[in-house]
């Protein structure tokens, strides 16, 4: 459905050389950064609340099929309409033959990383349906021709200089670099869209089981109007994002609004269990859940089960430094960042590069440190790597390189010769303790740091003085 990207590290190549990259995302993620730890610091017993929220997505899982039963039944009893989407293409096909029986000619869209995973506004569209979106970053993005590079800010890969020459190229607004008139022009663009709207498509952020309520949190305003205005509300949700009752709920939004934006709570948090009712104002005429699987019932039980704990916050994007350094679009799939290197390899096997993606890291474990529900993202990422090693994805020249490895430190003979070599290599290269260029592959590394030299004597041989000078004293 979407354009090959081109190879991962041209991608890579190319993010590090936008300057305009740079400056976005260094205040973003510096802003991000900021207000989750004074949210998260401002709690009593911030350890407690994690724990919980973990144990809570844990259960869930474990009894998934248990509550998605109980959470469909529910919808289908307040006369809501449910799809069991095995993949990406059942729910297109779903969401798109509906549209078409029902006479849909324009839809509006809130924010939904399942609808870009399944790419559903290309499916729309080729049926000859306008789509809109009405979340800020996600309209900007929509503009500008592109897809979204975060979780929770579509459009964190923007300066406020790109947008404003965005929206005057589309909406004629007169240059600036002040938010206010921006977000004006956007509204009043907007407005007249959910109006005119057939359809209303919005995400899911929790389905709640004994409610038979789907959650949508947002802090714009647009979802509560995508929700409520058009005379259809399609609700497309990820099968793992599910709890069980309104308790476990409101202990996940406690730390989804924190780890996201630094709030104690997003500004919106709608629950909305069926179309409106006969003595209600308000509300759809139709609603339909698309509950969408494309792979992650796979997931289940096996290595990877904890990704499927995720909350969507985007901590874990915000703090990594290789996501700081390089931006979303780089890793080339719908989800980016230290969980998008998890997850586009296991939503998207057939994904070109996808399994250079866990190498995306530093392995700091800055993306544990910060995730609400204390998922072990390095620990993934690393079998992730071992699983790419195991069917044969690596590099020939990685390969080459390893054996050599193994060789060398399987005997002496070759370590001491290859520390010799290299001591005269740093000898001849080094300058003041640092080596600034290398030859090829090992340029690679001096393109962007120094390679520290090799001490111009070695472990073994100061130890072996070291020994002889103690006995003889």
């Amino acid at each position: 459905m979407s354009p090959q990207p081109l190879p991962f590290y041209d991608r890579v190549e190319t993010a590090l050389h936008d300057e305009s990259l740079k400056t976005a995302l260094a205040r973003a993620t510096t802003r991000f950064i900021g207000n989750r730890a004074g949210a998260i610091g401002a709690l009593s017993d911030e350890a407690a609340l994690r724990d919980q929220a973990r144990a809570i997505r844990a259960g869930a899982l474990s009894r998934l099929d248990e509550l998605l039963v109980r959470l469909a039944d529910q919808v289908e009893a307040r006369g809501g309409h449910v799809c069991w989407a095995s993949d990406a293409e059942e729910a297109r096909r779903y969401i798109v033959e509906l549209a078409q029986a029902r006479g849909v000619k324009r839809i509006v869209k809130s924010k939904s990383m399942a609808s870009e995973e399944i790419h559903l506004n290309a499916a729309l569209e080729q049926a000859s349906i306008e789509v809109v979106e009405t979340d800020l970053g996600e309209y900007i993005i929509q503009l500008a021709g592109e897809t979204p590079s975060h979780i929770i800010a579509p459009a964190i890969h923007k300066t406020r200089e790109q947008v404003s020459a965005l929206f005057e190229q589309h909406l004629g607004m007169t240059p600036t670099t002040e938010v206010p008139p921006m977000v004006r022009a956007a509204r009043e663009a907007l407005r007249q869209r959910f109006l005119r709207a057939d359809m209303g498509i919005s995400g899911v952020n929790f389905g709640v089981a004994d409610e038979g309520a789907v959650v949508v949190v947002e802090n714009e305003g647009n979802a509560r109007l995508t929700t409520s205005v058009p005379r259809i509300h399609v609700a497309l949700m990820g099968i793992e994002r599910i709890v069980a009752s309104l308790d476990d709920l409101g202990v996940l939004l406690q730390v989804l609004a924190r780890s996201a934006t630094g709030q104690k709570l997003s500004v919106y948090t709608s629950l909305i269990s069926g179309p409106a009712r006969p003595d209600e104002a308000d509300g759809p005429e139709e609603f339909h859940l698309v509950m969408l699987d494309n792979g992650r019932s796979k997931i289940l039980g096996g290595p990877y089960a904890e990704a499927l704990l995720c909350i969507r916050c985007g901590a874990c994007l915000n703090a990594c430094p290789v996501y700081q350094a390089i931006g979303g679009h780089a890793y080339g799939g719908v989800y980016a960042g230290p969980i998008g290197a998890i997850l586009t390899p296991l939503l998207q096997p057939d994904f070109p590069d996808a399994h250079l993606l866990p190498q995306a890291s530093s392995l700091c474990g800055a993306c544990q440190e910060v995730c609400p529900v204390r998922i072990a993202i390095p620990d993934l990422l690393l079998r992730l790597r071992a699983a790419a090693v195991k069917a044969g994805k690596t590099h020939p020249v990685e390969r080459a390189a390893m054996q050599g490895y193994t060789a060398l430190m399987n005997s002496p003979a070759l370590f001491r010769t290859g520390g010799a070599i290299g001591r005269l290599g740093s000898r001849l290269l080094g300058r003041k303790g640092r080596i600034r260029h290398l030859p090829p592959p090992m340029s690679l590394w001096t393109q962007a740091r120094d390679f520290p030299a090799l001490p111009k004597q070695s472990f073994s041989a100061w130890w072996e003085e070291r020994e002889h000078d103690g006995h003889q004293g």
